[in-house]
């Protein structure tokens, strides 16, 4: 079975700037850089997914993203968590229409009673993998206009961590 998630996929521009910044971490705490074409936001991760159920997943998608507005993520905050040895980057806040459209995707799973991954949501995008602390933390500047959410496939490839969007979903306005 597929593993999936709900995720913001950044366009070129997001990527770009994230690309760097984890070029510019590895540099200081080795470790594995995220691949560019991976690199992403994850809103809800779901684990293995039957594929009978994803018509309802994709409705539930559907519903949620008429639901949520387009808004904008300024990333500024970088970190590392030694826990799981992982390099990461922010958004200096979280602005509502994130947390609804979350909150909004985790309340439709679980009235249809799908599995996810109920962890508090911690909104980062992981730069770096296997790092070791940083001695310092570089700065990070950009905004994000985010005005879509996708549901992203990951499989095992021959380079590690493969992900494929299955589907996107545009926010109202």
């Amino acid at each position: 079975m597929p593993r999936l998630f709900f995720a913001l996929w950044p366009d070129a521009a997001v990527r770009d700037a994230l690309d760097v910044a984890a070029k510019n971490m590895q540099r200081d705490c080795g470790g594995r850089v995220t691949r560019r074409d991976n690199l992403h936001q994850t809103l809800v991760f779901l684990g293995e997914f039957a594929d009978e159920k994803l018509p309802r997943l994709e409705a539930i998608a559907t519903a949620a993203a008429v639901l949520a507005p387009a808004f904008k993520l300024d990333f500024g905050v970088v970190g590392y968590w030694p826990h799981n040895r992982i390099a990461w980057a922010a958004p200096n806040s979280t602005p509502d229409p994130l947390t609804r459209l979350v909150a909004t995707l985790e309340q439709a799973l679980a009235r249809a009673g799908f599995d996810y991954d109920r962890r508090p949501y911690a909104p980062h995008i992981t730069l770096v993998r296997g790092a070791r602390e940083p001695a310092s933390l570089p700065a990070l500047r950009f905004a994000w206009r985010v005005t879509d959410f996708v549901l992203v496939e990951a499989a095992r490839g021959a380079r590690g961590a493969e992900y494929c969007v299955v589907a996107r979903w545009p926010l109202a306005g």
